[in-house]
């Protein structure tokens, strides 16, 4: 049975490519393709100073990025830091002042009903309801202040880790524009490295702005995770305190619906922690294991020659 003429000339042709030598692996053996930039996201640029990197890095929000050309990354990283920093260092105080001075009035209120009670022993019942409206406001606005502290504490943790990642990723620009290691890295080593300590194996393949994401991560993931079981402890001392008061059952209804909200918080943290952990292995493994892959097409039709005759093989690296 007769080849088509088309397999036959692309045999032959391929076995011409293959004895010149011109197909390696890792290559498409197509210049306009193999001559394209591999890391595209970190182009060098002219300004490659580590020291300024740094600083730039430590005092502006996205200032490192900004120092190395890579306007759209700082950019995101500016806006995003500067809007945790209006939420944490502005427009939480002013909540939480607004909660300390409707709280100091009612207390004040509860202060006059409680020594009027005690020293005169009037029972009026004005009073006594009077008393225990402003007591009952003064609960909820506690209440209230605990939740905005819960989120101002895990929103500035979140802010700390979001700066940590810009000084971070803005090294790994500058170690990048030093040139970019291609060599085969280690699986096994960068897997230990990742299982000791998080983030260790990213470090290890060089991707330091991925190591710096998972340091975020885990501070914010953490600090949220502590001041989540904080509100529940709260609660849970609230409870006991307003059932030994005789509180009213919508009361005690409401604060165990906050106890089962806060736990399901705290609990999203755990599991996202723990999630955050074993990506942070199988990245490393991953990068690792294409630690090597240095083109943008990386598989070759590799034909092959011998004395003996032609033959033509096709071969695909992963």
């Amino acid at each position: 049975m007769k080849m088509p003429l088309v397999i036959l000339l692309f045999w032959f042709s391929a076995t011409l490519v293959r004895a010149e030598g011109i197909i390696v692996p890792g290559k498409s053996g197509i210049e306009a393709i193999d001559t394209l930039p591999t890391y595209e996201w970190d182009v060098p640029t002219a300004r490659n100073d580590l020291i300024r990197t740094l600083l730039f890095g430590a005092f502006l929000p996205g200032g490192s990025q900004f120092y190395t050309q890579h306007n759209v990354r700082g950019g995101f990283l500016a806006a995003i830091e500067l809007g945790l920093a209006y939420e944490v260092f502005y427009n939480k105080p002013l909540q939480q002042d607004k909660r300390f001075r409707e709280t100091h009035a009612a207390r004040d209120s509860v202060a006059w009903f409680t020594d009027s009670l005690l020293s005169h022993g009037t029972y009026q019942v004005a009073w006594i309801n009077g008393r225990s409206r402003n007591l009952s406001m003064i609960r909820l606005n506690n209440d209230t202040k605990i939740k905005e502290e819960d989120l101002r504490r895990s929103e500035l943790a979140w802010l700390i880790g979001l700066h940590v990642y810009g000084i971070m990723d803005g090294y790994g620009i500058w170690k990048h524009n030093q040139g970019r290691l291609t060599e085969k890295r280690s699986v096994k080593g960068a897997v230990w490295r990742a299982m000791v300590v998080p983030g260790l194996g990213q470090f290890y393949n060089g991707e330091y702005g991925k190591a710096g994401l998972l340091y975020m991560s885990f501070l914010g993931g953490a600090v949220s995770l502590n001041t989540r079981q904080g509100v529940v402890d709260y609660f849970k001392e609230r409870k006991v305190a307003a059932t030994l008061e005789g509180a009213p059952s919508t009361e005690l209804s409401q604060i165990d619906e906050d106890i089962l909200f806060f736990r399901k918080k705290r609990n999203q943290y755990v599991w996202g922690i723990a999630l955050f952990y074993l990506y942070s292995i199988a990245d490393a493994a991953v990068d690792a294991a294409l630690s090597d892959f240095d083109s943008p097409l990386f598989w070759a039709l590799g034909p092959s020659a011998d004395i003996r005759g032609i033959s033509a093989q096709a071969g695909f690296r992963f």
